[in-house]
């Protein structure tokens, strides 16, 4: 029995040793099949099975020479099977080893990001809960909108990653498939039974239809989907950048003992990991644009995918996965700062609660433009001027007419605003 080079790594998924083993795998599921059909001699098989191996060495001076990798490949397992080699790649063409050996690359890689994603929500869930009821200021084009709690949006990010995982499990089944349908795809030199056996061996489902290669639709899909992983990294990334500025100081990186943040500055403690994230995002996007070009060859088949594929393959897996781990630890070990937050929800003299003036306004029968002018006027004036935003409106002749101080102070109720987040709770974690 051959066994693959399994390492749970995933640079070891994309090692040389690892690659030429798959490829072997699949030479000997084939030889089986074709035994089982009574095409090739079982002692063959047995021999084969026996004696096979490769030498990377040996398979990179030969490919020097005859300018193919998989006739390299061939070449070297002949050199340690002799005269039953004959028997091997019948009715094959190089793509049938090639497209479902990266089918079987890219889901052991799809199998270790999942496994990162499951560990990287269960600590956004872990955060989400711990500060679900940490009042926040929500900002909308980067100006204070109105309260928040920080769990919310740890509880926004925590369901995304969900969204991520349902695409990635549709990737990893879309580009599940293999091929063993010879010259241009048509079996016009091996059976469609060799390509089911080979297949299942490998757990991998036959391609409905294949023109020599495996459409490269299916790799387009799970090259994006590694892109929307990226950029929702990127996303977290950005946000937790925007709130480590010195200005805003609501949460920041884990700084360790020793740490140093800046080579002049001896103070500076730098979002240096997300600044990270939102770097190697790019080059994931920019692989994903790559994997879409790759789409159109020339009719039933050619090879100016294949140069970009070795790159992409490994690039764009590696970096997801070892992104998901980095953001994992960054959010296990966040600093969050719960009096600054409280202090830039105080930083506007209390603007932040307008609406609720407004519709306490509206629900006394104020036509809407008017109470939002009311309101408008008093809040322009603490923005130039600054003040409490409370005291201007008590002393407002026109808001006196229709609301009380009892009720202006009802409007400025922390509570309003958090009241409903046990609700979402509910609706994003009892699924």
């Amino acid at each position: 029995m051959i066994e693959r080079y399994t390492l749970p790594e995933m640079a070891a998924i994309w090692s040389p040793e690892n690659k030429f083993r798959i490829w072997l795998e699949i030479e000997v599921a084939a030889c089986e099949a074709l035994a089982k059909r009574k095409e090739i001699p079982q002692s063959a098989v047995n021999t084969i099975k026996k004696k096979a191996g490769f030498n990377i060495k040996r398979i990179n001076t030969i490919e020097k020479e005859v300018k193919h990798d998989v006739i390299a490949f061939l070449t070297s397992v002949a050199e340690h099977v002799g005269d039953a080699a004959r028997y091997m790649h019948l009715g094959m063409t190089s793509s049938d080893v090639l497209d479902t050996a990266l089918a079987v690359q890219l889901q052991e890689a799809a199998d270790l990001i999942l496994d990162q994603l499951k560990k990287f929500r269960a600590v956004l869930k872990k955060q989400a809960r711990r500060y679900k009821n940490t009042p926040t200021v929500g900002r909308s084009h980067g100006i204070h909108a109105e309260p928040t709690s920080f769990g919310l949006k740890l509880a926004n990010w925590y369901e995304e990653v969900g969204r991520n995982i349902e695409r990635m499990q549709n990737a990893r089944t879309s580009i599940s498939v293999g091929q063993i349908s010879g010259a241009v795809g048509v079996f016009a030199s091996i059976d469609p039974a060799v390509e089911a056996y080979v297949c299942k061996k490998l757990k991998l489902k036959p391609a409905p239809v294949s023109s020599q290669v495996i459409q490269r639709d299916r790799h387009a899909e799970y090259f994006t989907t590694l892109a929307i992983i990226a950029g929702t990294l990127d996303k977290f990334a950005v946000e937790i950048r925007h709130l480590q500025r010195t200005e805003v100081l609501e949460a920041e990186e884990f700084f360790s003992k020793g740490q140093k943040g800046s080579s002049a500055m001896p103070h500076k403690r730098n979002p240096i990991v997300s600044e990270q994230m939102s770097g190697l995002a790019r080059l994931v996007r920019g692989n994903a644009l790559a994997a879409m070009e790759n789409m159109p060859l020339w009719h039933e088949r050619d090879i100016s995918h294949s140069s970009v594929e070795r790159i992409i393959g490994p690039d764009s897996t590696i970096l997801v996965h070892y992104m998901l781990t980095k953001m994992t630890r960054l959010m296990d070990q966040l600093l969050v700062y719960p009096k600054n937050m409280k202090k830039n929800l105080e930083q506007t003299g209390g603007l932040i609660f307008s609406e609720h003036v407004l519709l306490a306004l509206t629900r006394k029968g104020v036509v809407r433009d008017q109470a939002y002018r009311m309101v408008q006027r008093n809040a322009m004036q603490v923005w130039e001027q600054g003040g409490d935003f409370s005291s201007l409106l008590k002393q407002d002749e026109d808001i006196k007419k229709h609301l009380t101080d009892k009720e202006i102070d009802k409007a400025f109720d922390m509570k309003n605003h958090l009241k409903n987040v046990d609700k979402i709770f509910n609706r994003v974690f009892k699924k």
